[in-house]
């Protein structure tokens, strides 16, 4: 709880107690407020002062209250970051709703899930909600990108991209996660993981481990042919 003192006369508005607040500044509350020197309690807008504080992007839902003899309490619930949303060159917070908070993206939210596309904002907890029941894949996720408004592919933190299917998500996963228990699919020298199709696994090499697969390959040719003339 904070508080800024107005004025201390009479009826005059003398304190503004704010709560709540966590992400909204108290200059963006009391510049809302519109408060004056001298402005009088009992004649205070305070409809009016609620009506200009729920315009402000963080802020879900606003109670101001009179508290005589010269008290203005504003109380606050925010809007929680649910997300990032990635569109283009536009990166911003978004509440579980798809609703853009706010496009001042800094440190404090390098954990939360990077959308990707136009449409993804509105579908982010389907995909959080997948991802949630396999939290070891989870924290290796850096981002998800909706395709075609119809499927997700993962990026991976260490730059690996896992292309899921449009139907039984939840499957995918798990087979994916599997795969890297008991393989460490997802640490080897690979781009894609291409999970779209239930009764296979393509995975594309990265251009080094493909030249090293082609040049082993050219060795164990020759290999073979020098035995056969022997």
């Amino acid at each position: 709880m904070s508080e800024s003192l107005t004025s201390a006369a009479g009826f005059e508005i003398a304190a503004v107690k704010l709560s709540g607040q966590k992400e909204t500044t108290e200059f963006e509350i009391l510049e809302a407020l519109e408060i004056q020197a001298g402005t009088s309690l009992a004649l205070f807008d305070a409809a009016a002062a609620r009506e200009r504080l729920s315009r402000i992007p963080w802020i879900e839902t606003v109670s101001v209250k009179k508290l005589y003899p010269g008290t203005l309490q504003v109380s606050i619930d925010e809007r929680d970051a649910f997300a990032l949303w990635q569109r283009g060159d536009s990166l911003s917070v978004i509440d579980a709703k798809g609703q853009v908070i706010s496009d001042d993206v800094d440190g404090r939210y390098a954990n939360l899930l990077m959308l990707v596309g136009h449409g993804a904002q509105h579908r982010g907890a389907e995909i959080l909600d997948a991802l949630g029941a396999v939290p070891e894949l989870r924290s290796r996720v850096r981002a998800a990108r909706l395709v075609s408004d119809r499927r997700w592919d993962l990026l991976l933190e260490n730059g690996i991209t896992v292309r899921l299917p449009e139907q039984d998500v939840a499957r995918a996963l798990d087979d994916v996660m599997r795969m890297d228990n008991e393989t460490g699919l997802l640490t080897r020298d690979i781009t894609v993981v291409d999970i779209r199709l239930p009764d296979r696994v393509v995975v594309r090499l990265t251009d080094e481990a493909a030249l090293r697969r082609d040049a082993e390959m050219k060795t164990r040719s020759k290999v073979r042919r020098t035995g056969g003339d022997a």
